[in-house]
């Protein structure tokens, strides 16, 4: 989804690739193209903060349940759209209208280099995370059987005991540690992305396909998190081009995106996953991205320690509701106290719109990872074109 101010920031660089400039006018230009893209990836994060009076008051085990709360399906979402507006700006400032043999000099040579290194790792986090989708997909349906049971009038034992069996299997599959997750009956191998510098992505045009081949059981989500954040540094003062800020703003909010999605959805060998990584303040994007790390960041660590399976606000309240429903299935008697009877018709009633929340927005999100995936292939494939030109302008002409 292009917004204006990404519709007009693109059409302008579209413009300018075709017009012939003096070098220092182009030089001014770049700055104000880097200038404008640190703004837009500034509003977009800033848009995925909760709102001031919201942040202070906010009860996440008490607030009512919201349609884009932080961590929500809804929020994923927007955080993807944010991702996908990014990487075509991104694109527009590093490819458009630029002397492309700086792409061979140092330090834009080292940073190419790594920023392509981060994009396989993501794939294969996507990969993890398309699974993880079709694990709530799975969590979802067995909480359905159990509001079509509870909601049956007048409730009796066999309607209970169908109920609380969904609602045990459901319970037993979150609380699995991400080491053993096997998703529901599986194998414990997921799929994985391509990895070599030269395989190009051959799905983009059918994106309900496969991803592609298995992920090793060893494979971790939050070393491939690690790896991706470990050379994450900010550009020195002395750099002698611009566009390393803007590599270096493209691998940040790359990183974040894949940290928070592996936070939130079930993926394989999670432990140990960071809870923030370095980011410097005084850039304009810098507070806002903080205050999302904080924000997701201490939810991890609260989240972690009791082995739930992800900080998604659905899989939350889904948890919390089954435990209570649970609860009553344990202790029914037909024909049960009205007053339980009433109590756990509000439960139900809740668990039925999240499960309707799920349902209308899970397969979007799994869409939009895919489109994330086939975005970062594409991206990918145009760098490393640009790069494989600048290598053979720069070859020696053999005699």
């Amino acid at each position: 989804m292009v917004n204006d101010s990404q519709g007009s920031f693109l059409n302008r660089i579209s413009i300018r690739r075709n017009q012939v400039v003096s070098m220092d006018g182009n030089h001014e230009q770049e700055l104000e193209d880097i200038e404008l893209f640190q703004k837009h990836v500034a509003d977009r994060l800033a848009d995925l903060l909760p709102p001031p009076a919201a942040a202070a008051t906010a009860d996440t085990t008490h607030e009512p349940f919201g349609g884009e709360a932080i961590l929500s399906i809804a929020w994923y979402r927007k955080l993807l759209d944010a991702f996908l507006c990014c990487d075509a700006e991104f694109k527009a400032v590093l490819l458009m209208g630029r002397d492309n043999s700086q792409f061979g000099k140092p330090p834009l040579d080292r940073l190419i280099l790594e920023l392509l290194d981060r994009a396989v790792k993501s794939l294969d986090i996507c990969n993890a995370i398309t699974h993880g989708v079709d694990l709530l997909r799975h969590w979802q349906k067995l909480a359905q059987i159990a509001v079509a049971a509870l909601e049956q009038r007048p409730i009796g034992e066999g309607q209970v005991r169908r109920a609380k069996k969904a609602l045990s299997t459901l319970l037993s599959s979150i609380a699995v540690d991400d080491k053993e997750q096997n998703h529901h009956g599986k194998s414990t191998e997921r799929s994985w992305s391509f990895g070599r510098r030269g395989n190009k992505d051959r799905n983009t045009a059918a994106p309900f396909r496969p991803l592609s081949a298995t992920i090793a059981k060893t494979w971790s989500a939050a070393k491939q998190i690690q790896a991706m954040a470990s050379n994450l540094n900010a550009p020195r003062g002395g750099e002698p081009t611009g566009l390393a800020l803007p590599i270096y703003i493209q691998s940040v909010v790359m990183v974040f995106v894949m940290w928070a999605l592996v936070a939130a959805i079930p993926s394989q060998e999670r432990a140990g996953l960071l809870t923030h990584f370095p980011v410097p303040r005084q850039f304009p994007w810098g507070q806002s991205l903080i205050g999302l790390q904080d924000k997701i960041g201490e939810e991890w660590k609260k989240k972690e320690k009791k082995g739930t399976a992800g900080l998604l606000e659905e899989t939350q309240k889904i948890e919390k509701l089954c435990q209570s429903l649970v609860e009553f299935a344990e202790t029914f008697q037909y024909p049960g106290e009205a007053e339980k009877v009433e109590e756990v018709a509000g439960q139900v009633a809740d668990l039925s719109e999240i499960c309707q929340r799920m349902e209308e927005g899970l397969v979007p999100l799994q869409q939009q990872v895919r489109e994330v995936f086939h975005r970062i292939v594409r991206s990918r494939g145009e760098i490393l074109e640009l790069t494989d030109q600048v290598g053979k302008v720069s070859a020696p002409v053999p005699y």
